[in-house]
């Protein structure tokens, strides 16, 4: 199915539209990155977003299964060049200029649907798991949008994202129990005796900051693992990966500074924070030990 140069530009700003609609704690196509890169990364977020959705919002909780499975025949068509919505015209447009495997696409369908099933992790291994198809394929999306293939930088790329999608859930663990899910690992929570019946009252005692200090602290060492990637990639990605890798550490520095209470204090960045970011990229030096 041929589209014309009309039809992708206003599918390009479909989904610019909805990156735009969303708060995001780390930037997402941001002004940083040439406007010719940016509408791929948004063709990217709005395919996500929409997933990601079906799978968690209270108004597809009678057909998530349906619609995930109708979104990776949409992709499967797409990457035929069979596209009939706006997200898959002009993500087809991004497979096609950018040479994006589908497969990463897939990856994240994939983590949506294990989110439809999956509540609690029993082990951190567990939890890496869901990671590498939730977390680490946008990475490796974005450095395939702006021409980088090497496994090196694939490598250090998983490891920043992996740290972002759990400084996230551990900023938000209040809200994801909300939703009935537990992202604490079953056996971190037995080793510093704090249970279920614990997390679900909100108490936010000495086991409860031990607990979360022990994940920061390994979320810390996983951002300082990929600190190297900024620094291998050229120009505004740069900044833009510099950006992230800040904006990440300081989410967990925010929990720190209040005492691991996530349940009363939920960390946010504010703008101030991302001005502050901003200039710490600008004059970024190699992180021996992570941004506060």
């Amino acid at each position: 199915m041929t589209h014309s140069p009309r039809e992708v530009d206003a599918a390009f700003r479909y989904c610019e539209r909805i990156a735009r609609d969303h708060y995001e704690n780390f930037p997402v196509g941001s002004l940083l990155l040439s406007k010719k890169r940016r509408k791929h990364l948004y063709s990217i977020y709005a395919f996500s977003r929409a997933a990601d959705d079906f799978a968690d919002e209270i108004e597809y909780q009678d057909d998530r299964a349906e619609r995930l499975s109708d979104w990776r025949e949409r992709l499967r068509r797409c990457a035929r060049g069979e596209a009939d919505h706006p997200v898959f015209i002009a993500l087809g447009r991004t497979i096609e200029t950018c040479g994006v495997q589908v497969e990463l696409l897939d990856d994240l369908l994939k983590a949506f649907e294990q989110d439809t099933r999956v509540r609690r992790y029993r082990t951190f291994e567990d939890l890496l798991g869901y990671c590498r198809n939730s977390a680490n394929p946008v990475g490796r999306l974005v450095l395939t949008v702006f021409g980088y293939r090497e496994e090196s930088l694939y490598r250090l790329s998983d490891s920043i994202c992996t740290a972002l999608q759990l400084a996230n859930f551990w900023q938000d663990v209040r809200i994801d129990l909300a939703k009935d899910r537990i992202y604490l690992p079953a056996v971190d929570m037995d080793r510093f005796s704090y249970s279920e019946e614990d997390l679900r009252a909100g108490r936010v005692n000495p086991a409860f900051r031990s607990l979360m200090k022990f994940q920061v602290d390994r979320t810390l060492d996983m951002f300082r693992a990929g600190g190297s990637l900024p620094g291998q990639v050229r120009g505004r990605l740069g900044l833009e990966l510099r950006c992230v890798w800040m904006g990440g550490t300081r989410i967990l520095r925010r929990i720190q500074s209040v005492d691991y209470d996530v349940f009363h204090r939920r960390p946010r960045l504010s703008w101030r924070d991302k001005g502050a970011i901003l200039l710490g990229g600008l004059w970024w030096r190699q992180p021996g030990r992570e941004e506060s």
